[in-house]
């Protein structure tokens, strides 16, 4: 069947495993995938021989998979459209196929049996095959119809035929798209503010702004402002070292959340236990405090550092005054001890796994073992392996510390939300979601069966990055994610959604393809791995419904426009930036230009911030950094830089929004004044655009930008602070100014 020349053969296996023949990058170069980068790529997704006879054999095995596997893993089904069917497939080796029986019913998410049905006998397949000598026959049955939203295993067993079978797969009923609110199809508008929130000061942080001032920022923004939301930087799960694990971007597990950000002092056995009293007390550590909360950037290690220390006298407290019996049998016996029982039992086996992990790398550390687990001992390498369930039973004291720090910022952060609706805001938090993260954190740990670990993923190469970028993280592999029935995807979303009226999906694109880079080389020998689109978007919309939660989707870069057009469709927002919104010439598009679904904003953490971008401090920080070239690369850059700001003020002008004095010539305003800066916040919210940001820094000037792409040490990315803290920025008049002009033209309808 396969006697196609070997190359052939390794180009059909590519493009069965989703690896794109060719792209074209954001300046329409086109690029040829190579088949050393085929083979690169199909290794790292577990293709081992890929040399002729093991190619054959991998293709011979991909047509057969769901014939020897017995059924699909999994079948979606949209809200309203027609039940379909599902097929099965069972060795039969006579041609009579009446004698095969079929007993299949649907379990919902609660365990309960929804749907049960006896097939046969009598039954007339749809297809044979002979697969090694053996003929297998393909059943078709029908789903019921009206089944409600939601996840439901079907199991299957059959009687008769060559051998008996069992197996099962997971149907899932999804909405046709994500939740939008009613109000934004009226024609209502919104607005809000957006922070870093580790860079908010406060006079009782402890160095990182924490959920208490984030409590502050809900009161003035929402009460004071009117603010309809507060955009926030990933909160996921970090191990806070610099200068490697401090990056939102690239935590270390993004389904549960970064303890460094728990009000230590809100937590009930801070007021309470008399030896963290006394603790808090010593001169010593409140020294320690304040040299953080002084600092103009973040002390990870030393902030990490001091409130470990604090949680863990919290922690034994919490176990003495709450729990009864032994280790590793604790038994509750006070509402507060039933209130975490309650919460590690509903998260269930996923944060076990989590908190498994943190313990396990903390055994690491004061063994001086490698903290990556793939240098660990071979049994704690998988996390279902008798060694880690031993490690669990014998460490079950250390692991139960870890689960009640998940706990107090859960806590916490739900009772943010719930402020969010006391102070009237109809979206709340808007969280982020990173696309990755760390390979050797816990997730990769966790869920190295479906990454693959041999590959790193990032972008092709563009006029920023001409050799492409490698953001050093696995991707998932499209076919284990399947194979697993997406569970990794289905608890990604369900547990970022959880926390906020809105979210934004870093790099919304990868729900489509995603930029693969075989491990070790440049990121110019990459190309594209598509992913089951459809399938994702399925579980993000229902996710989303269940929810309540609006999906924003960052499509910037290289994003073609059918992956816009069926974003849109599926009723996710557009990630719109005001520096990139240009027209064909390089002039501002009017804000009539921006689609209505949508959000906008000015610039993001990886861009110059306002005042930055307009006295040219990105240009400068790239030049002492090495990353420019060339001075005379550097003087291009900032002639193009004065010829861009002449065009806002052009784009300005004609909106009527320009600044009375402010002239036509950029260098007669060389630095970004207040009245500038508002009137482009107001050129946003003139767009259709449903949302508008307006981040902190840029109201209130601050030219140093959150992070430089390329660098880790080079420059203090993610650690930066406020120079204002948030007591001042509650009586800082421009936001009040900012405001009155915002609330008018961005109002519920």
């Amino acid at each position: 069947m396969y006697d196609q020349p070997e190359s052939e053969l390794l180009r059909l296996l590519a493009e069965r495993a989703g690896i794109a023949a060719d792209y074209y990058d954001i300046a329409g170069t086109h690029h040829v995938t190579t088949d050393e980068t085929r083979r690169a790529i199909l290794a790292a997704m577990g293709f081992r021989s890929l040399h002729r006879t093991g190619l054959v054999e991998a293709l011979t095995a991909w047509d057969h998979r769901p014939w020897v596997q017995g059924c699909d893993p999994v079948r979606i089904l949209r809200l309203g459209d027609a039940p379909g069917f599902w097929s099965l497939y069972v060795p039969c080796e006579s041609a009579d196929d009446a004698i095969v029986r079929v007993h299949w019913f649907l379990c919902a998410e609660n365990g309960e049996r929804c749907h049960e049905r006896e097939e046969g006998p009598g039954l007339t397949s749809a297809e044979t095959r002979s697969i090694d000598g053996r003929r297998y026959i393909r059943l078709t049955f029908g789903l019921p119809p009206d089944l409600p939203l939601g996840y439901y295993e079907a199991r299957v067993h059959t009687q008769g035929g060559s051998a008996d079978v069992n197996v099962r797969f997971r149907l899932i009923v999804a909405p046709d798209r994500c939740y939008v609110p009613e109000s934004f199809q009226q024609g209502g508008r919104l607005w809000g503010v957006a922070l870093q929130l580790y860079s908010l000061r406060s006079e009782r942080n402890w160095g990182v702004g924490d959920f208490h001032d984030l409590a502050d920022v809900v009161e003035w923004a929402g009460k004071g402002l009117g603010a309809a939301m507060i955009g926030l930087n990933p909160l996921h799960a970090l191990k806070n070292s610099t200068p490697y694990h401090i990056s939102p971007y690239s935590p270390s597990s993004r389904l549960f959340l970064n303890d460094l950000y728990i009000d230590v002092e809100g937590v009930s056995e801070c007021r309470t236990a008399p030896e963290v009293r006394e603790r808090l007390t010593d001169p010593s550590f409140r020294a320690r405090i304040e040299a953080a909360r002084q600092s103009n950037l973040v002390d990870y290690d030393g902030v990490a550092s001091a409130k470990r220390e604090i949680l863990n006298l919290c922690y034994q407290a919490f176990l003495r005054d709450n729990f009864e019996g032994a280790e590793p049998e604790l038994k509750p016996h006070t509402d507060r001890g039933w209130s975490f029982h309650r919460y590690v039992l509903e998260a269930g086996e996923p944060l076990i796994r989590y908190a498994l992990f943190q313990a396990l790398e903390e055994e690491g550390q004061a063994d001086s073992v490698s903290t990556m687990w793939t240098n660990w001992p071979e049994g704690y390498r998988i996390p279902a392996s008798d060694a880690v369930r031993e490690f669990q039973r014998r460490q079950m004291h250390r692991v139960r510390f870890f689960l009640y720090l998940q706990w107090l910022a859960a806590e916490q952060l739900g009772v943010l939300r719930k402020k969010t609706a006391e102070a009237g805001m109809p979206i709340g938090l808007y969280h982020d979601l990173a696309l990755g993260s760390d390979r050797h954190g816990a997730d990769g740990w966790r869920f190295q069966e479906v990454l693959a670990l041999g590959a790193d993923c990032g972008a092709p190469p563009d006029a920023f990055a001409p050799d492409g970028q490698n953001w050093g993280f696995s991707p998932a592999d499209p076919l284990r994610l399947r194979e697993s029935g997406y569970q990794y995807m289905i608890e990604l979303f369900r547990n970022n959604l959880r926390y906020g009226g809105a979210i934004r999906l870093d790099h919304v694109m990868a729900l489509f393809r995603l930029f693969w880079i075989p491990r070790g080389a440049p990121a110019s020998q990459g190309t594209y791995v598509h992913y089951p689109a459809e399938d994702l978007l399925a579980i993000l919309a229902l996710e989303s419904t269940r929810a309540r939660t609006l999906v924003i989707g960052e499509d910037l870069g290289t994003v073609p426009d059918w992956v816009r057009d069926r974003l849109r469709g599926a009723g996710v927002l557009s990630y719109r930036v005001f520096y990139f919104e240009r027209t064909e010439t390089g002039a501002w598009k009017p804000p009539g230009a921006y689609p209505a679904q949508s959000l906008a904003v000015v610039t993001t953490h990886d861009l110059p911030t306002l005042s930055g971008y307009w006295e040219g401090a990105d240009i400068q920080t790239r030049d002492e950094l090495g990353l420019i070239g060339s001075e005379q690369a550097k003087i291009g850059m900032l002639m193009e830089r004065q010829a861009d700001k002449a065009r806002i003020i052009g784009a300005l002008r004609s909106e009527g929004l320009l600044p009375p004095g402010v002239s036509d010539d950029p260098g007669l305003t060389p630095v970004m004044t207040w009245e500038l800066a508002d009137a482009i916040h107001q050129y946003l919210a003139h767009t259709p655009a449903w949302m508008v940001l307006a981040n902190i820094e840029d109201v209130i000037g601050l030219c140093a930008q959150t992070n430089v792409p390329g660098t880790v040490d080079q420059h203090p990315n993610w650690r930066q602070k406020l120079n204002v803290t948030i007591e001042d920025l509650a009586q800082d008049v421009r936001f009040a100014q900012l405001a009155a002009q915002l609330r008018p033209a961005r109002s519920l309808a």
